[in-house]
Parts: C-alpha cells; sequence; structure tokens
C-alpha cells in the first residue's frame, strides 16, 4: 500500500502536493522540495493510521481556569499554564499562536464570546488576540489559495529578540505585501511570531480601518510605536520606500526606491535589533498600475492634509490578479558589531540593504516563468 502511494505522489505536480500538505496541515510546506513535501504527507499519512489513544482523565485536554465571574474561560490552556493566550498563557504581543487552538470559522464563535465578555486586556498598541485571529484565518486564504505564496529563508528570521524586518514595497491600491509578509512569518517561521507592520497616515484616519489595523496588531508609523515594539522583543516589518514604492508606475516595477534617512537602521543601532532583508514579488502586478497622477494627489492631500504622497496611482482592477507570489529572507544584519558613528553610516548600512533586496528581487526575477 505504501509503495502505491509513493508511486501516487510521484506522479503530481508540486504545487498538487503543497494542496495535500495544507489539507494536512503541515507547517513550513511552502519551502519544501518536492521530496520533502512527499515524506511529510506520507508521514502525516502513518499517523493517520495509528488508531488514538483511548480517552482518559489524564488525556482531557486543558481548559482555561479564568473566570468571567460565572463560569470558567474554557478555551485551550497553553503549554505548562493553567491560562489560555487571551488570560496570561503566553505573550499575545509576540507569538502568534491561536488563542483557541487553531483557524477557522468553527472557532469564531467561541472568539466573538470572548470579544463580547471583554474579560482580558489588549496590549500598549491596542492589539486584540480575538479580532487578530479572525483577521489571520481570512489572510490565509489569500496567503495559502489565492496568491500562493513560496518562501525562501525563513530560518533567517530570528526565533526571539527584537527585528527588523525589511522589504521592498508596491501594491497600488492596498499594502498585500505586508499582509503576506506577517503571514509568511506566523504560518512558515519554526517559532510562529507576530510581524508588527508599521503603516501610514491614512491607515489611522478611517474609523473602522483604524480600529481593524490596530487591532489586528499592526503599528503606527511613529518612532514611539516602532521603539515600543523593539524595546520589547518583538518584530517590526518596515517598507522604507513609503508611498514612493506603493504607488510607483508600472515602468519602475520591482526597482527599488530610495530607502529614506535610513530611520531603520537608527531603530537597530538604538535597539540592538537585527536588520533582516526581505524581497518580495508578486505585489507589482496585483493591481497593474495604469499611469501615475498629480492632481490626483492633489486631491486626496485635500481630504487628507497629513499625506505625504506627490504622486497617486491609476490602477486597471478592482478586484486583485491571483498572481503566484514569491518572498526571500536574506541573512541578518546585526549592527551591534557596528561603530554607529555618523550619519554617513547609517545611510551606508540603509543603502547596502536596498542594493541587497534589489538584487535578490532581480534574481527571482530571473527565475520567474510565469505570473500565475
Amino acid at each position: 500500500m505504501t509503495n502505491r502511494l509513493e508511486v501516487m505522489l510521484d506522479a503530481l505536480t508540486k504545487d498538487e502536493l503543497i494542496g495535500l500538505a495544507r489539507a494536512a496541515d503541515v507547517r513550513g510546506r511552502s519551502s519544501m522540495t518536492k521530496a520533502q513535501l512527499k515524506t511529510a504527507i506520507l508521514d502525516h499519512l502513518a499517523t493517520q493510521d495509528t488508531p488514538p489513544p483511548k480517552a482518559s482523565a489524564a488525556s482531557k485536554p486543558n481548559r482555561c481556569q479564568s473566570t468571567n465571574g460565572t463560569a470558567p474561560c474554557g478555551l485551550p490552556a497553553a503549554s505548562g499554564s493553567d491560562r489560555c493566550g487571551l488570560h496570561g498563557g503566553y505573550n499575545v504581543s509576540d507569538l502568534a499562536i491561536p488563542v483557541a487552538g487553531k483557524l477557522g470559522f468553527d472557532t469564531w464563535p467561541a472568539l466573538l464570546r470572548q470579544l463580547a465578555l471583554a474579560t482580558y486586556d489588549v496590549d500598549p498598541l491596542g492589539l486584540d488576540p480575538v479580532v487578530a485571529d479572525m483577521v489571520w484565518h481570512v489572510i490565509n486564504y489569500l496567503y495559502f489559495d489565492y496568491f500562493r505564496v513560496e518562501v525562501e529563508g525563513i530560518e533567517h528570521v530570528p526565533d526571539e529578540g527584537a527585528g527588523i524586518l525589511v522589504a521592498n514595497h508596491a501594491g497600488a491600491a492596498l499594502p498585500y505585501d505586508g499582509v503576506m509578509l506577517a503571514a509568511a512569518v506566523a504560518n512558515e517561521a519554526a517559532v510562529p511570531r507576530r510581524v508588527r507592520l508599521i503603516g501610514t497616515e491614512i491607515f489611522n484616519m478611517f474609523p473602522f480601518v483604524s480600529h481593524l489595523y490596530r487591532k489586528s496588531g499592526s503599528a503606527y508609523a511613529a518612532r514611539s510605536d516602532a521603539l515600543w515594539v523593539l524595546g520589547q522583543g518583538h518584530l517590526l516589518g518596515v517598507f522604507p520606500e513609503g508611498v514612493a514604492g506603493f504607488q510607483k508606475p508600472q515602468d519602475q516595477a520591482y526597482q527599488t526606491q530610495r530607502f529614506g534617512r535610513g530611520g531603520f537602521v537608527d531603530l537597530a543601532f538604538q535597539t540592538g535589533a537585527q536588520i533582516v532583508p526581505v524581497a518580495i514579488i508578486g505585489g507589482e502586478e496585483v493591481h497593474p498600475v495604469l499611469f501615475t497622477s498629480k492632481r490626483l494627489a492633489q486631491i486626496v492631500r485635500m481630504v487628507f492634509p497629513e499625506q505625504r504622497v506627490e504622486e497617486m496611482a491609476v490602477w486597471l482592477n478592482p478586484i486583485p490578479l491571483p498572481i503566484k507570489w514569491k518572498l526571500r529572507f536574506l541573512p541578518p544584519i546585526d549592527v551591534s558589531a557596528i561603530e554607529h558613528t555618523d550619519r554617513l553610516a547609517v545611510l551606508e548600512i540603509s543603502e547596502s540593504v536596498r542594493s541587497q533586496i534589489q538584487f535578490a528581487l532581480n534574481d527571482m526575477l530571473g527565475e520567474r516563468d510565469s505570473l500565475f
């Protein structure tokens, strides 16, 4: 029977094997080779053939004993604790672990109950782990099924301690690249961690969007927010190209713009955080840009004076195209060994990071055989 399964798996494409691995909830599947996917699927099927142990009092799942005054919480307790993630079982500001034990629409009634009871705290930046779990579940559809993201070099993301993930920027309409970056670390890293994304003013202006943005774990593009994230030993996701990268015309696709004044390097020197460059392809084609308009940018600034946009992109399609994405995490840069003497040192490191990302983008585009 095993030999027949191996023959069947050998006949499948890598995408088909990834689909089977997704159904088996195999971690790190997007970065596996065909041989590794085949082995992981066979291992999963072997465990399915093993009869489950008989239930006993000792094998019953440990449930959170925190009470709301009338009844215990009832959510799964964290490993080695009698509390769930909502009530102190682990650091929800850093670890991306589903508070209900898994993600899925079937967990939403329990999550909505906890949201209504409000017996837990949000973190200082406004992260609500219940809302973050629900958003994460929806994002995973885009990550695994719609954009079919592939990941390389996820081992370069630190398992603990502060880190700054620095990536190229695109999107024109919505910052899908930031969402895919955060999902990659949560889904693929050996230690699933939250990436606290930095966003510009517009995400903090609209009533509904601003609340969802904060509650799902993102941060404002302010030094105080960034210092809190790194000071607590968490991961920060930044896009130094800013609006210039996000709104660039199609003829400049995957050409990284200037990385500002190197603010992320200053943060790394100040907090001791590692810098992890990340190259992302896929975002430039999701909403192909027809042209950019200075007049449209003027109108936007009339409505939102705080916006720092010189040209606005006019894109082709309102619905994102199902482009296949690829993320490559590059080796980290430890600035603690570099003497922080003047602005020139900051700008040199910033330009070095930009060059590494551009080189990786060129290499990935050369390997790319299809947009879909």
